[in-house]
């Protein structure tokens, strides 16, 4: 017989903790997924040094699932909720379950909010985003830069920071300036090579953190880096942030563009702007022969666009330089050369068409 996600939790209430209460009643169990007969979670320590101590727990925990019938394998993490007590600034507790908000999600001083958004991973979008600040702060905009993809963020490598955010009271978190624009990221709150293994409740409480208790001062608009697809995060943003619109992103080939379809299709279902859609990867000059060619297909966005009656933004091309500027934490739209003129002439659009 199958084993159930009841008969797991009734095996993990047999494994006491010190200080009284077992792993579910404290509500110590996080991502339990059963497939087939293997069975995996993760154990939620309050803190790394806690986590250290509770190997012996983990391993009576694998045990004791393992000695269910049905079960082939059991696979059993450990984690820890907070930060350690060698780094407690901010003293905040990130990634809680979000708290009760009558009111809209839009920090103060904020003009305009802008996600940029894909269907799916692997096209450039967080690219687009780092770049896309940079090129309207170059412009004399106030900017400031949100990475929401809290499994993946990637903007403190592509924007050159990682210094802890401080908070000065516990409360409010201060933001990283980098290239003229205003950045926060929870990879900049959490060990770079550890991986975020949180539940849904607990994304959103870190993006309501991030969106309410950062300190983002007075800014022209406030670009969101959005995670790949249409999860949860991109869905408590259309629904609760006053956001002035969408931007999409894909590559030109037809697979991109099925996943950018079902994109624009969740932001249409929650009553989201769509502001236009950016080809990104779009053409590739050779820098030896000057030879053009079309790794990913040319014009899919523009077709697509067209059809769906929304505007081309731009068409960036695919080349090393971005690649290195973004590894190398100064964004290609920093420097001058055609992959930051594109930058800047998508800035100029956004600026003129009132929407940065």
């Amino acid at each position: 017989m199958a084993v159930t996600r009841t008969d797991v939790e009734t095996a993990l209430e047999r494994i006491e903790i010190p200080g009284g209460g077992n792993l579910v009643s404290r509500d110590m169990v996080r991502a339990l997924h059963i497939e087939d007969g293997k069975v995996r979670f993760v154990i939620e320590a309050p803190n790394p040094e806690a986590a250290r101590a509770m190997e012996p727990l983990r391993a009576a925990a694998e045990r004791c699932v393992a000695a269910l019938d049905g079960v082939s394998t059991v696979s059993v993490a450990l984690t820890a909720h907070g930060p350690s007590e060698q780094k407690p600034a901010p003293s905040l507790k990130v990634g809680g379950h979000p708290k009760p908000q009558a009111e809209p999600l839009k920090p103060a001083g904020v003009d305009r909010i802008l996600v940029v958004g894909s269907g799916k991973g692997g096209v450039g979008k967080s690219t687009v985003s780092s770049n896309l600040a940079v090129a309207l702060a170059k412009q004399g905009r106030k900017v400031g830069l949100l990475d929401a993809d809290i499994y993946g963020p990637s903007q403190p490598r592509m924007m050159g920071v990682s210094k802890r955010p401080a908070s000065p009271d516990g409360k409010t978190i201060e933001p990283l300036h980098a290239h003229g624009v205003t950045l926060m990221s929870i990879g900049l709150m959490m060990d770079p090579d550890k991986a975020v293994v949180w539940r849904g409740p607990m994304l959103m409480g870190a993006l309501q953190q991030m969106l309410g208790q950062v300190n983002w001062g007075e800014l022209d608009v406030l670009i969101v880096d959005l995670p790949p697809g249409t999860g949860d995060v991109q869905l408590t943003l259309c629904q609760r942030a006053v956001l002035t619109g969408a931007i999409i992103v894909s590559t030109p080939q037809d697979v991109a563009l099925l996943d950018a379809r079902k994109a624009i299709d969740m932001f249409n279902t929650l009553k989201t702007p769509i502001l236009g859609m950016i080809e990104n990867m779009s053409s590739f000059h050779c820098p030896n022969c000057g030879h053009e060619t079309h790794i990913f297909g040319h014009g899919g966005v523009a077709a697509e666009a067209e059809k769906l009656g929304v505007p081309l933004l731009a068409q960036l091309p695919i080349d090393l330089d971005t690649r290195l500027a973004g590894d190398g934490g100064a964004p290609v739209a920093t420097g001058d050369g055609p992959v930051a003129e594109a930058y800047a002439q998508l800035a100029d659009r956004l600026v003129k068409g009132g929407m940065a």
